[in-house]
């Protein structure tokens, strides 16, 4: 069984149609890459799955629909997301931002947070020690008390990275993580994603313009091209796909050189 199905998913603002009849599923432990030119509704797609927008069609998370839910909700459900400009707490410490990914985990009621109780305590504890194991994943070590605000741009998206993690979801949307990386930083991440891709068996769909990182780490690739799907199948041959050449280039390639 897949672990999240789209069907025939549309959107439409008015008279604008940003997706068109969209069906993709993704595999338990499979890295599914969303690609396409901007503007191409991939983006869309994740405000739809994470319940910011509301589409119509079928999503599913195993046999969970997750049509109409709204986002903290689906994120209980174990679907966590990253976003392309990070949407940090910036006066807060590497640690308090992490600590904010476990929100959908936090089980201790109000009253019993107010005085403190045992059961707080150990909580607390836990949800502690489950960043700590996340710090040391993504290499934050160094940052663990820094204002992410005074960070890097590069460690921003790292920390928003580790702050999805930290929900402990059972599939992962990432959006864009390695837009503004340098080379370095983008070869952290690649390392990072497939460390939690083979180590923890994650699943995840990953938005990404960096077409040697999809050939190289995507088991799947599906485009999108105007909202409609235009082609979907194994890094190399999507990647060569006249229909997606096009869509990027404008032209095929066997065109171009004429």
């Amino acid at each position: 069984m897949a672990d999240l199905t789209v069907e025939n998913l549309s959107l439409r603002f008015g008279g604008l149609t940003v997706l068109n009849d969209v069906s993709f599923a993704v595999e338990p432990g499979e890295l599914l890459a969303l690609i396409g030119p901007n503007g191409a509704g991939k983006t869309s797609v994740f405000n739809c799955i994470s319940g910011i927008y509301c589409g119509v069609g079928n999503i599913r998370l195993r046999n969970t629909n997750l049509m109409g839910r709204p986002p903290h909700e689906i994120a209980r459900l174990g679907v966590a997301r990253t976003f392309q400009h990070g949407e940090l707490f910036g006066d807060m410490s590497v640690l308090e931002n992490l600590l904010t990914g476990r929100h959908a985990r936090i089980r201790t009621n109000p009253i019993a947070e107010m005085l403190f109780l045992p059961s707080v305590r150990r909580a607390e504890v836990m949800h502690r020690q489950a960043v700590e194991r996340i710090i040391d994943v993504v290499d934050l070590e160094r940052y663990r008390h820094a204002p992410v605000g005074a960070l890097p741009f590069g460690v921003q998206k790292i920390v928003g990275f580790a702050r999805a993690l930290a929900l402990e979801p059972s599939v992962m949307l990432l959006d864009e993580p390695s837009a503004g990386l340098n080379r370095e930083e983008r070869e952290d991440l690649a390392r990072f994603i497939l460390r939690i891709k083979h180590e923890l068996k994650m699943t995840i769909i990953w938005i990404e313009h960096d077409m040697q990182m999809i050939a190289d780490l995507a088991d799947r690739i599906h485009v999108l091209d105007y909202g409609r799907t235009i082609a979907e199948g194994a890094p190399d041959d999507v990647l060569n796909d006249p229909n997606v050449l096009t869509a990027y280039l404008g032209t095929t390639t066997e065109s171009a050189g004429g």
